[in-house]
């Protein structure tokens, strides 16, 4: 039997301490926040995605880079095995759009109950508001942990402010505690405020290890042009959406997208964050929204024509009821380059080709992506090469495992982060020996 400390305690850690616990091993998670799973209950819009559906083997395409390395940790733990794990504990789920997985009760609390529940029967110990600060490493093998408490009193003040490992100082003893197992999962950066702080990097990296540049994933981006702001809280559906370098298109996709105070969002563009390689970000970039996408040119011609016959005489500006939401017809109306008011029988057909090129191109110019704040996970993390992909152990330091957003590792949004985590999670728990 092992002595095993598990550094983090969000969907990754969970899992792997769960997974070790009931292997029969001693498990202590350590947790620098008053509550594990802090992150599992934003979730899905608290709803928790927590897998997908799709065929295993589908799952691996959804994930942009380092996806073989993924094969022992799914083959091992895969999304059927999510489900069950689950059910089989009382939770039960429901499939939808996209072979989104979600938990009926459309609470992320209650995937969080189950673990906590399943960590209690597997007698796995949690020490919460607790930070590590180092790992100790003898004749080159996992050996011990140091550690301090942030824990509250009991009139609800503090013993300290709670800061994480790169706050620390004298302020708060030190502790030694001694293991010979260390799974490391203590996630990103994205939503530093659920405790996201990248500590766990500055550890593994003192031991050797490397990370790959990190930046925000599955995250807005920001746009030059004023009037995007302007059409702020606009949802689109069933448009097509489409980036280009140049003349080189690097992203399009069908689907759903929202118009920010600095730019765009929504799923097509959170996937585009996730696939578009991350040199492009360097310079501005040129996107079209096709805004009728279900239309060709001449259907979307006809279409236009038979609203202009309905409001022959009325102003342009007010014959676009039909064809747009009204936040966008001022925007529409000044690119189209007609007189808003001119009468729409006085509309030439090369005006009317203009605002139909509009409406099939959409313009816009990408000149960042969001940041920390809105991001739903890190792109980048320790270098998967460093890490045995049968064990997750590091292959640098016996007894270290490295698991979840830790890893040069991400997805793009359905379900399929979650499925990392849980797998690598996994995977780590039951490989200690």
């Amino acid at each position: 039997m092992s002595k095993v400390a598990v550094v983090g305690g969000g969907a990754a850690g969970l899992m792997a301490a769960y997974a070790a616990g009931a292997g029969g091993h001693e498990v202590t998670l350590f947790e620098h926040n008053e509550k594990p799973g802090k992150k599992l209950y934003i979730t899905g819009k608290g709803r928790c995605n927590l897998t997908n559906a799709c065929e295993t083997d589908e799952l691996f395409t959804h994930i942009p880079r380092n996806s073989k390395f993924l094969y022992s940790a799914v083959n091992r733990f895969d999304n059927r095995a999510v489900m069950e794990f689950f059910e089989k504990k009382g939770l039960r789920l429901k499939v939808e759009r996209g072979n989104r997985v979600f938990p009926q009760s459309d609470h992320s609390s209650d995937v969080i109950r189950i673990l906590q529940q399943a960590l209690h029967r597997a007698g796995v110990k949690m020490l919460l508001q607790t930070d590590v600060s180092g790992i100790e490493v003898e004749d080159e093998h996992v050996c011990g942990l140091r550690y301090r408490s942030v824990q509250r009193c009991d009139n609800g003040t503090h013993s300290g402010s709670i800061r994480h490992s790169s706050q620390m100082n004298a302020d708060f003893p030190e502790y030694f505690f001694p293991c010979d197992r260390v799974i490391m999962a203590t996630g990103g950066l994205s939503y530093p405020s659920t405790g996201s702080d990248g500590s766990g990097w500055e550890i593994v990296k003192e031991l050797g290890h490397t990370c790959t540049d990190l930046r925000p994933s599955l995250v807005g981006m920001t746009a030059k042009e004023p009037y995007i702001a302007q059409m702020q809280g606009l949802s689109l559906k069933n448009i097509l959406f489409t980036v280009k370098s140049g003349k080189k298109k690097l992203y399009e996709e069908f689907g759903e997208l929202m118009f920010t105070h600095q730019g765009i969002s929504g799923p097509v563009v959170l996937t585009a964050s996730s696939v578009i390689p991350d040199r492009y970000f360097s310079d501005e970039l040129c996107f079209e929204i096709d805004l009728k996408a279900s239309l060709s040119e001449e259907q979307l011609d006809r279409r236009i024509q038979w609203d202009f016959e309905e409001n022959l005489n009325r102003c342009y500006k007010n014959a676009l009821g039909k064809l747009l939401p009204s936040k966008m017809i001022p925007v529409i109306i000044r690119l189209s380059g007609i007189d808003p008011e001119k009468k729409v029988n006085a509309v030439t057909k090369e005006e009317r080709r203009s605002l139909l090129n509009v409406l099939k191109h959409f313009p816009g110019t990408i000149t960042g992506l969001g940041g920390w704040h809105e991001a739903i996970i890190t792109r980048g993390g320790v270098r998967v090469k460093e890490v045995n992909p049968s064990t997750m152990e590091s292959r640098l330091v016996s007894g270290l495992y490295l698991c979840g957003e830790m890893l040069d590792l991400d997805a793009v949004t359905g379900g399929f982060n979650l499925q990392i985590a849980w797998s690598t999670g996994y995977l780590a728990g039951v490989s200690i020996s």
